[in-house]
């Protein structure tokens, strides 16, 4: 089954142009279809895997890359639907951060994503810890915690900021990207894994 890549309805967004977002969305199709070029070629090459060994287990890790870049994109851009909307003080996202972050959160997240090197700022709930987990993946297929189900995902890769703020603009970019979020998406997404 080809995946097909998503619409999404952005508006406009203070501080990141729109030739950025369609530059990042043309991004975002490639990796889908990328991953359906590569999963079609796997069935190919799998009628004989002695002889296509190396290709086969480049394109498998290749595979799930493509796959990261296509989810984690679908995530950071649906954060952005509905125009900015704060985060409500009264929701269950609201009182888990300040449970945990005391009021820090967005210090702390912006920290993580303003580290050396491209990647993904990302939230995590884990459910059986009852815990938030956030971390920072440089490659989109390697370094999350398996399993946990995504709350926030910030892209920090020099193509979501470049063309707005230079090579050095990572810190005005993230600073545009938390004035632009629809914190109501984000709370929806906590609402679901949230018990």
């Amino acid at each position: 089954m080809d995946y097909t890549a998503k619409t999404f309805n952005l508006p406009e967004t203070e501080g990141i142009s729109k030739k950025t977002m369609d530059e990042h969305l043309g991004l975002y199709q490639g990796y889908v279809k990328n991953f359906n070029a590569i999963s079609a070629k796997l069935i190919e090459y799998a009628a004989d895997t002695e002889k296509n060994a190396h290709a086969l287990s480049e394109l498998i890790r290749r595979r799930s890359f493509e796959f990261g870049g296509m989810r984690l994109h679908e995530l950071y851009f649906s954060q952005f639907e509905g125009g900015a909307k704060g985060l409500g003080s009264e929701s269950a996202l609201a009182k888990q951060l300040q449970k945990e972050y005391m009021g820090y959160f967005e210090q702390y997240f912006k920290a993580i994503g303003n580290m050396r090197g491209p990647g993904w700022a990302i939230l995590y709930w884990d459910p059986e810890a009852e815990q938030f987990l956030a971390g920072f993946t440089g490659e989109q297929h390697q370094g999350h915690f398996v399993t946990l189900p995504i709350i926030l995902a910030m892209d920090v890769w020099e193509h979501a900021f470049i063309l707005d703020y230079g090579a050095t603009g990572k810190g005005k970019y993230i600073d545009a990207f938390f004035k632009n979020l629809n914190w109501g998406v984000i709370e929806k997404r906590f609402a679901t894994v949230h018990i």
